[in-house]
């Protein structure tokens, strides 16, 4: 670990329980998408705060501060000027999801509130944002305490709806590159199943493409006990989804990466009645632009297949909701791992398995067509994680979006602020 970085992180032990009071605070008061009203008030507020306290102790080297509020809805940037030196952008997501919370925490959300269809629904943070949130106003707070420790232009990111997929989108359609500084590097983590305390870092692509589709099937309607007028769309529909159950297994490469689900099929509204149509919902996750666009061409080619077979009028096929591959930088990550490993230990320092989740914080850096990783850490105690990754067991623990999602407090906050920190530092540093 570098003086410099040991000096900008002396601070944490003095600022451990206002971050635990804060990410208990952003637990409990989850918000849903394009609804962080009072998320990103509370990031201003912090924001506001922590210059206040650089006024108050008299330091003769004060950074300017520069809050941009609304950026896409509810999305604050926060630029830190500290003289000469590279710009690095750092990124937290802040919504949750319509979940509601059984973990049994005494921070537990119990919110309730309406969404944008007129529902009442829960609200949860199952996905870790408030730790995002948390630890990168931490990472802030104790850079800012120690401007001497480094030189630059910090650019924080407080982004909305990355759950509805449209947050980092919704930025850069408002301006996000005119309204705040142009990055050399950008960098992001999430919290992730694994031991508190580790990381998770790798080059390339880690996280998939996402392409949603909606295939809408015209039938005739029909009375239920007479199917031989009618051309029902439900059975279209349990054809279809069984087709495309080999898009993956017999028209892609097994060399490469690809799934197709079909998570949603709406049709009907009574038993005894065959409907005009159906719709059904799913999503292509893959490493590579081209295999997304040949599933993507197969499934609309099947889709109107099976209309022809069944007589039917030719479907409607769309997409919606595209996400790009995370990839991350070789070199830039090459960086980021040094510094995680000086910091963390190289035993903390674990591989990040690619999976077909998928992430909007690459829209980010992309605007600005800049370098960037994306790294993980560890959500669990570290202890249970060992015994359970010695049994094969550690699908025991809940997934990002469970109810029952609770990282261990510490040293969980702890490990996501040394880690923005250090990984900032291998650029800023003094």
């Amino acid at each position: 670990m570098s003086t410099a970085t040991s000096r900008v992180l002396s601070g944490l032990d003095q600022i451990r329980p206002w971050l635990e009071d804060l990410y208990t605070h952003l637990h409990a008061h989850p918000e849903l998408s394009m609804a962080e009203h009072e998320t990103a008030a509370r990031v201003v507020a912090e924001v506001e705060a922590f210059v206040e306290g650089l006024g108050s102790a008299g330091m003769g080297s004060r950074p300017e501060v520069e809050t941009v509020t609304g950026i896409g809805g509810t999305g604050v940037g926060v630029v830190v000027r500290n003289g000469e030196g590279p710009t690095v952008l750092v990124r937290a997501d802040m919504d949750g999801l319509p979940v509601e919370e059984d973990t049994g925490l005494p921070y537990a959300s119990t919110v309730r509130t309406t969404n944008r269809e007129g529902e009442t629904v829960p609200v949860m943070h199952a996905c870790g944002h408030d730790t995002h949130v948390a630890t990168l106003l931490g990472s802030l707070r104790l850079l800012l305490a120690e401007p001497e420790s480094w030189s630059g232009t910090l650019v924080a990111v407080f982004q909305p709806a990355e759950e509805q997929y449209n947050g980092a989108e919704a930025m850069v359609a408002d301006g996000l590159v005119d309204k705040l500084p142009r990055p050399d590097v950008a960098l992001g983590q999430h919290v992730l199943p694994g031991p508190a305390g580790s990381v998770q870092v790798a080059g390339g692509p880690i996280m998939a493409s996402c392409d949603d589709f909606r295939i809408t099937l015209r039938g005739k309607g029909g009375h239920g006990s007479a199917p031989h007028t009618a051309i029902d769309p439900v059975v279209m529909a349990a054809s279809l989804v069984m087709r495309l159950q080999t898009v993956v297994s017999r028209q892609v490469s097994p060399r490469a990466t690809a799934v197709v689900t079909v998570g949603r099929i709406v049709a009907g509204t009574k038993t005894n009645i065959i409907p005009e149509h159906a719709v059904l919902e799913g999503t292509v996750r893959t490493y590579d632009d081209a295999v997304a666009a040949h599933c993507l061409e197969v499934i609309e080619r099947t889709a109107r297949a099976e209309a022809a077979a069944w007589g039917a009028p030719e479907p409607g096929f769309e997409t919606f909701d595209h996400l790009p591959v995370t990839d991350n930088d070789p070199a830039t990550t090459d960086r980021v791992r040094q510094a995680l490993t000086e910091e963390l230990g190289a035993e903390m320092v674990r591989e990040f398995e690619p999976e077909m989740g998928s992430e909007d914080f690459s829209e980010l850096p992309n605007a600005w067509g800049v370098p960037y990783c994306y790294w993980g850490f560890g959500a669990f105690d570290a202890v249970e994680w060992a015994a359970k990754e010695a049994e094969g067991r550690t699908g025991d623990f809940p997934d990002n979006h469970s109810p029952y999602f609770a990282p261990v407090m510490q040293p969980m906050l702890d490990t996501g602020v040394r880690a923005m920190v250090a990984a900032t530092m291998a650029w800023v540093g003094r």
